[in-house]
């Protein structure tokens, strides 16, 4: 049985990070992962880009049951960390909007990045390899692998959630907390396209590609989120960064709240348009939004495109700017886990440790990264969580007692 002073249970952004840092801290690390390839999830990201953090990133910006739990690690390992870091290995970056940070180049840049941490701090990596069994004893853990039986005082649990199985993504971290008695946060899919009933939606078929700025809302009380962001309608319903912000606060049953002229008074601009303009309706309207849309909404509302905006009734703009600042509508579900881009709930971190992510059953038991009931915001949000998690637990390890 092959002995090291940690072992870490997943490649992705976080275990690669985790290793990469312990390791270089002098303790003899092995990282384990049951997939072929490393960290899919982080080569796909960004478009192939890899949105890799968020100048604005802030507990604010995070789904848990125990809100406060993130602020600890995201304090002590920020973006600028990690922006320091990137710029040590020469990778050219841009923000896009909003904070978001992505690679010049390609998202294999800040694989290769984490890689060359890895080795620099000695890191063993075994890849394929799935873990078979875990037993914990006098000596810490037990790990029976592909590769044969390691053992290691202190084990790391970086396996991410459930969102888009066909990459490699399986229950295994979920399965681990109950074997060792933590709760888990039932996973949901988050950052998730929703659905409509297709006999309810079949009016806006014909919009499929049609793109706009609108302000979203969804969930109530403390799970509210309101965006202003990128709005798409597809063949089965909405997307865009709009909806996959404002899927983490939907419930089943629970309506959208929907803004498509969010920066506007509508009813102010087209009060004034009918005083001062002689055109149609229709094109009068399609100042403030997509061309086809404003068609298709005038038809819905039942009001004729083709009026002269002097003729238009009062009533009729005043209906139609309430309308379109407020329209409410209910999803019959989501695409799921398969075009989820993270997983919503995980490990409860009532039962870990804020500064070290040590586990508060299990001495010597960590959890970081997606595993874990933190989800942040589309945005760069999620790969901080996974640095600053990473960070904090690797900086903890081989110290005893760990506390936090």
């Amino acid at each position: 049985m092959r002995a090291f002073d940690a072992i870490v249970v997943g490649a992705g952004a976080a275990g690669l990070f985790c290793a990469g840092r312990a390791g270089q801290r002098g303790l003899r690390l092995l990282l384990l992962d049951h997939a072929a390839s490393v960290a899919e999830k982080i080569r796909i990201s960004g478009g192939g880009r890899c949105n890799f953090t968020n100048l604005g990133c802030g507990p604010g910006q995070f789904l848990s049951g125990n809100p406060d739990f993130c602020r600890s690690a995201l304090a002590r390992y920020t973006p600028q960390d990690f922006i320091a870091l990137v710029r040590k290995h020469g990778i050219a970056f841009h923000e896009k909007h909003r904070g978001q940070l992505f690679c010049d180049g390609s998202a294999q840049q800040i694989i290769d990045m984490l890689l060359a941490e890895c080795a620099a701090g000695g890191v063993q990596r075994w890849q394929p390899c799935a873990v078979r069994t875990v037993r914990s004893g006098a000596a810490g853990f037990e790990l029976d692998t592909d590769r044969g039986q390691v053992t290691a005082p202190q084990l790391v649990v970086a396996t991410g959630g459930l969102s888009i199985p066909k990459i490699g993504a399986t229950d295994f971290g979920y399965r681990l907390a109950r074997q060792f008695g933590h709760a888990v946060v039932e996973p949901r899919p988050g950052l998730v396209p929703l659905t409509f009933d297709p006999e309810a939606w079949k009016a806006f078929v014909p919009l499929a590609g049609v793109a706009l700025e609108a302000g979203i809302e969804a969930g109530s009380g403390r799970q509210r989120l309101r965006f202003v962001e990128d709005l798409l309608f597809t063949h089965r319903g909405l997307s865009g960064p709009a909806v996959l912000q404002a899927s983490n606060a939907w419930r089943e049953g629970s309506p959208l709240r929907l803004d498509l002229a969010p920066e506007r008074d509508l009813s102010a601009c087209l009060a004034a348009d009918k005083a001062g303009s002689h055109r149609r309706l229709g094109n009068q309207l399609a100042e403030y939004l997509p061309q086809r849309l404003a068609e298709a909404w005038l038809a819905r509302m039942g009001i004729a495109a083709d009026t002269p905006m002097p003729q238009v009734r009062n009533r009729d703009l005043g209906r139609l700017a309430e309308s379109l600042h407020r329209w409410e509508l209910v999803p019959n579900g989501s695409e799921g886990w398969r075009k989820a881009e993270v997983t919503l709930g995980g490990v409860d971190t009532r039962e870990l440790q804020g500064v070290s992510l040590q586990s508060r059953r299990v001495a010597g038991l960590h959890f970081i990264g997606e595993v874990v009931d933190v989800t942040g915001w589309l945005g760069g949000y999620n790969f901080q969580w996974a640095w600053s998690s990473a960070a904090a637990c690797a900086d903890a390890l081989g110290k005893a007692p760990l506390s936090g």
